[in-house]
């Protein structure tokens, strides 16, 4: 299983122009704001088309400009979790996981709900309101939404970087027990460098709509291409092997 892009996008003053490919591990894009991650997301989700490309997960194609195919989101069998977890405030916290739910009868989504709820430590929250539950809670119950569905792979926009510092620790620690339960290809947005090397199994650079390198995250600050991504990286400073990901085997075994 994998999630395989090759994108084209022109915008009034950006382009993006970028391909790469992500396993059963968690892939991280990272780069300066402006660089065109986000967008990626958004394009791999189908919010927006791109221009030229294609984009696949598990052998299911979602876009094909060579074809004209273009999947609106909903079919997509993808999983999204924004920063800010984008709850609908006038549901319970149950409601917001079911309107995940698909192609499931009701007593089958009920003891799906359930058995997420209870996965994710969320099951004493189901009839709570977002606005009476903490920010870390929230994110769970945003992982809830976007897995239940049982999604080909699952992309993350920043998803941490609104928590306290505290939280943003376990919530990483989470997000690593997610990949191994779910064993799909995840891909993160985030701008926080220790984050990148402490969850990555694979690093894709980007700077000013394109990746600039990719690969592990101990081999890219090992050996940067160029200086722009030495710079990016702050590899003088940064580079001590005990911030990365600890060893939780590799993702071929998990």
């Amino acid at each position: 299983m994998s999630l395989q892009i090759k994108i084209q996008k022109q915008l009034a003053d950006f382009s993006l122009d970028v391909e790469w490919e992500v396993k059963k591990e968690i892939g991280v894009i990272f780069g300066y704001s402006g660089a065109g991650k986000s967008l990626s997301l958004q394009l791999i989700a189908g919010l927006l088309a791109p221009d030229a490309g294609r984009i696949q997960a598990d052998g299911n194609l979602f876009f094909d400009s060579a074809t004209g195919l273009h999947q609106p989101p909903q079919k997509r069998r993808l999983g999204y979790v924004f920063q800010d977890s984008s709850l609908f405030p006038h549901m319970s916290v149950a409601d917001n996981i079911r309107f995940g739910l698909r192609d499931k009868d009701a007593a089958a989504g009920e003891k799906h709900l359930l058995e997420m709820a209870r996965q994710f430590e969320i099951d004493d929250l189901l009839q709570k309101f977002p606005h009476q539950i903490s920010g870390g809670q929230k994110q769970r119950v945003a992982f809830s939404r976007a897995l239940i569905g049982e999604p080909l792979a699952l992309l993350l926009d920043e998803p941490f970087s609104a928590l306290d510092n505290p939280i943003r620790a376990k919530m990483r620690k989470f997000l690593i027990q997610v990949q191994r339960q779910f064993n799909i290809p995840i891909v993160m947005v985030t701008h926080d460098l220790f984050e990148a090397c402490s969850l990555a199994d694979r690093i894709m650079i980007y700077s000013a709509g394109r990746v600039i390198q990719s690969g592990a995250p101990q081999e890219v600050f090992q050996n940067p291409a160029n200086d722009q991504v030495r710079n990016l990286l702050d590899v003088e400073e940064f580079c001590r092997f005990d911030f990365f990901k600890p060893d939780r085997g590799s993702p071929e075994s998990r």
